[in-house]
């Protein structure tokens, strides 16, 4: 069986308001904030694109890791914003880490849970003895357009996590499940600078179908209940949404509320459910059980059911934690944040 070795999360240091984005469109503050649950969301600086990201949350991760990057044998980067159509991200950081040149690397796109796929690949190969070890990121920058809805949400962040045996990890993957159906929510098509979105039809049929059908079918795979977890974390679009489901499953609220970073951090696509995770691994104690569920528009989700371990404890400041990332922070105005997002076009 495998389970996470380590593990390491970034957010960049700037931030907009929504107030300020609201203020540029003529909106409703009150509204916008009431409607989403988001007060603020993270801003890439210039000079930072889905491989940066990437690249610091996997260091973060080696960190606590504590093993050579030569043994890794494979680095997959999740992203709905990698930096080049044609040019990998995956071997940006793996040459970055270390982990060069003995290794496979692959970058992978299912929205936003791209991440999470990579993760259940990892499974595949640690447990069949392909590779020691493996590490998967979620990473990605906001891509709304000027205007739309998901300005206020997009946000940017990463999380790595990397998978081995589990006699040496923090965290045992005891379960996992998905729930896949091709339902167009949202989409960017080959040459688009950004993604369009089904509006309400985001909602029903797509994200609460997924993430309801990937949670119902582990707990029914695994034997297991929902008061069986300590910490629970599903994809965050806004901060609603994953409310909404944990009370349509008897889940409290106050089992969500570690990995609820969408107030301060918008959603980070495909970091976000895996950023929620690493910020629950901060503070959860050996024993305590963790569910976490992704989703993909298009539509997908994968569900976790994990264990921590008695190796956590030694690990877990080996590297800055989720809270370090969303308290350090530095605020911006509309027009930094559409320059520093490269929004202005000539």
């Amino acid at each position: 069986m495998s389970g996470i070795v380590g593990y390491g999360a970034y957010v960049p240091t700037y931030r907009i308001k929504t107030a300020e984005i609201a203020r540029v469109w003529g909106e409703e503050t009150e509204r916008i904030e009431k409607g989403l649950g988001i007060l603020e969301k993270a801003v890439g600086g210039v000079d930072e694109d889905a491989a940066t990201l990437s690249v610091e949350a996997a260091r973060n991760a080696l960190a606590r890791a504590k093993i050579n990057p030569k043994k890794i044998g494979a680095v997959y980067v999740g992203s709905e914003s990698h930096p080049y159509a044609v040019k990998p991200t995956a071997t940006i950081v793996a040459e970055a880490i270390g982990a060069t040149p003995n290794t496979t690397a692959a970058d992978l796109e299912f929205a936003c849970k791209a991440g999470t796929a990579g993760i259940q690949m990892l499974m595949g190969m640690v447990d069949s003895n392909i590779i020691e070890y493996g590490i998967t990121i979620g990473a990605d920058t906001a891509q709304g357009r000027p205007g739309d809805a998901l300005e206020y949400s997009a946000g940017s962040g990463a999380a790595a996590f990397i998978i081995g045996k589990n006699t040496e990890s923090i965290a045992n993957i005891e379960c996992t499940f998905s729930y896949t159906t091709d339902t167009p929510d949202f989409w960017r098509r080959q040459g688009s600078e950004y993604p369009s979105h089904g509006g309400r039809f985001t909602g029903g049929p797509a994200y609460f179908k997924h993430v309801l059908g990937a949670t119902e079918g582990l707990m029914q795979k695994c034997g297991m209940k929902a008061n069986d977890f300590d910490y629970v974390v599903f994809h965050q679009p806004n901060a609603k949404f994953p409310l909404e489901v944990g009370k349509k499953l008897g889940i409290a609220p106050e089992k969500m509320k570690a990995g609820l970073l969408t107030p301060t951090i918008g959603n980070t696509y495909s970091g976000a459910s895996m950023i929620g995770l690493a910020a629950i691994l901060d503070e959860a104690k050996a024993g305590q059980k963790i569910l976490c569920v992704s989703y993909g528009s298009g539509a997908g989700s994968d569900a976790f059911s994990l264990t921590v371990t008695d190796r956590i404890d030694e690990k877990r400041e080996l590297a800055p934690m989720v809270k370090d990332y969303v308290m350090r922070k530095q605020y911006v105005d509309y027009s930094t944040y559409i320059k520093f997002r490269r929004k202005i076009k000539t």
